[in-house]
């Protein structure tokens, strides 16, 4: 495991650079504090997967998860696909159906699966990735599910520019 707590499979990913990120961050008290593991026995839909129990400091509703932490979930899951296809990429868009609410204190499994990239017309790998993700019950009951667009970038977007001249 890295010091993030994932599997060092790929490059890491955008908010597994610091430490603090809200989903995944160990640093970030009130994080989420999510640990995927990946799989890519399927390298062509390879998948992430984490274990979660929210306390009540996630509330929405009473006795549920708040909707934007379900969607925090859900984008947390499909961000983490971009490790194991070894890609830097954020999230363009992303479409969410909550199916049923998403109980606190209760044992909740999330799961991401890579769908497709776009290919250019040289049939070399696109910026655009698809992936989907699910907050199920461990019995596999779907809770919330969503899919997403996320566009690969290139490093040099994270690369400190020199100081402006006067």
């Amino acid at each position: 495991m890295s010091s993030t707590g994932h599997a060092p499979i790929g490059i890491p990913t955008l908010d597994e650079r610091g430490k603090h990120c809200f989903g995944c961050g160990p640093a970030n008290p009130q994080g989420l504090h999510l640990v995927f593991t990946p799989d890519t026995t399927d390298p062509i839909h390879p998948t992430t997967t984490a274990h979660l129990q929210l306390a009540r400091i996630y509330e929405g509703p009473p006795g549920y998860i708040h909707g934007g932490i379900v969607a925090t979930l859900l984008d947390e899951a499909m961000s983490k696909l971009n490790r194991p296809l070894n890609v830097l990429a954020m999230t363009r868009h992303m479409e969410i159906d909550y199916l049923r609410p998403a109980p606190l204190d209760q044992p909740l499994v999330l799961v991401g699966t890579h769908l497709e990239r776009s290919t250019k017309p040289d049939g070399s790998p696109g910026r655009k990735l698809f992936h989907k993700a699910e907050l199920q019950l461990p019995n596999g009951t779907v809770l919330a599910r969503s899919k997403g667009l996320f566009i690969a970038i290139s490093e040099a977007h994270f690369t400190p520019s020199p100081p402006a001249k006067p």
